[in-house]
């Protein structure tokens, strides 16, 4: 059982900036590939892939890296009430990591790998992966998102991500309880047969306490196909805090507990990328990460991605399909606040290796997952609701409809 990265959605082309093939629900790729100033594509090599599932609990795990050394390596069961490190050891020049011998990974679990290595000129890179293990036959799990005890923003949409099709949807609705402190009304609503959101009709109050106990041990969610997770687990609703882009202004205004913070200068999709219109959550934060057109679909005449972009400082993910708003060092400054120039993204003014002093880096800073970020009178359609955490672009109506509980 496990607390999700986010979900999936579709790739689409109007959305251009990604760190790699990301679907939400830490199912595939997350793709946070990138690194600072990288010698190659493949400085650090992870064993199992990432996005890899069903891996056994004794299969082969391994960092490693072609030269120069790992300077870290850190290994993780996540989306649990008891998160649990994987003990290993680097090998004597630097160039390995592998588990303690004897270790053996949990089943039906998500794993993630955070490495950064040095090459011989003492530039960093880093690599970000995630793989889930084996799920005994004919049993069925939820991934799900926010991480237990996490502390995230007020627009927080709580989201399963079933390794099975659901086909008894009502009973498996049922075997999920979502309780809060003040009491808030929570609903739930299916995304085809595997994706199940809850949210309450408004965004949370700053402060409430989430509590969701998990009774799907034994539920049969199709026939012949049983659940085995039995657990509660949580999470605190911190300060309020709304971000309004304005595609056609070439601003952000950023409000905290509805007062405004600041009004920063941005660049959004140009004419032929526009950015969604709408209501997007924050899933995911790197410092540092890569971005590939051609994993949405930006490619050139050869099939090589239209950019490529190694070290992007300050990227925070808003929808599955490759939305991000980020740190751009690349652009002239005077873009910012004049002109839209990106492949769909919303991007800040940074510089390499991203500032704590610039734009960026301030806002970076004082975002949290679950923040809102809202996009208006830009040239394109509303967000779907299903990529990302786009549930907010539904009214209450429309959002309980969708429940097998109605």
């Amino acid at each position: 059982m496990a607390w999700a990265g986010l979900m999936a959605g579709a790739a689409v082309g109007l959305t251009g900036c990604t760190a790699g093939a990301g679907p939400l629900g830490g199912l595939t790729d997350l793709g946070s590939d990138g690194g600072k100033a990288r010698a190659s594509d493949d400085t650090i090599e992870v064993t199992p892939r990432d996005g890899a599932e069903g891996v056994a609990p004794d299969g082969r795990l391994e960092v490693r890296v072609p030269d120069g050394r790992l300077e870290s390596v850190r290994v993780r069961k996540v989306e649990d009430d008891r998160p649990a490190e994987v003990d290993g050891a680097l090998s004597p020049d630097g160039l390995r990591w592998r588990p303690l011998p004897g270790t053996r990974l949990a089943l039906a679990a998500k794993y993630s790998v955070d490495a950064v290595a040095l090459d011989g000129h003492g530039r960093r890179s880093a690599r970000h992966t995630t793989f889930t293990t084996l799920v005994p036959e004919h049993r069925f799990i939820g991934y799900f998102a926010p991480e237990n005890r996490s502390t995230v923003g007020t627009g927080m949409i709580i989201s399963f991500r079933f390794n099975r099709p659901v086909q008894d949807r009502a009973a498996v609705e049922r075997g999920i309880r979502v309780t809060a402190e003040p009491h808030t009304e929570v609903a739930g609503h299916w995304f085809g047969d595997r994706r199940l959101d809850l949210r309450p009709e408004r965004y949370w109050k700053p402060g409430t306490r989430v509590t969701v106990d998990l009774r799907l041990r034994d539920v049969e969610a199709a026939p012949g196909v049983y659940g085995i997770q039995q657990k509660t687990v949580g999470f605190t609703v911190g300060r309020s805090q709304t971000s309004l882009v304005d595609a056609e202004a070439h601003t952000m205004e950023v409000r905290r507990d509805g007062r405004l913070l600041a009004r920063l200068p941005i660049t959004a999709g140009a004419p032929k990328t526009t950015t969604y219109n709408g209501k997007m959550v924050v899933t995911e934060m790197f410092d540092v990460t890569r971005m590939n057109g051609a994993t949405v679909g930006f490619k050139d005449a050869k099939g090589k991605g239209e950019y490529d972009i190694k070290d992007v400082p300050h990227a925070m993910r808003l929808t599955a399909s490759g939305t991000f708003l980020h740190g751009n060092y690349w652009a002239p400054a005077s873009t910012f606040g004049s002109a839209n120039v990106s492949h769909g993204c919303v991007g800040l003014r940074d510089v390499k290796g991203g500032g704590a002093d610039t734009p960026a880096g301030w806002f970076f800073d004082r975002t949290l997952i679950g923040d809102v970020v809202e996009v208006v009178n830009s040239r394109d359609r509303k967000v779907a609701p299903d990529n990302g955490l786009g549930g907010w672009n539904m009214d209450w109506d429309q959002w309980k409809a969708g429940s097998a509980l109605r």
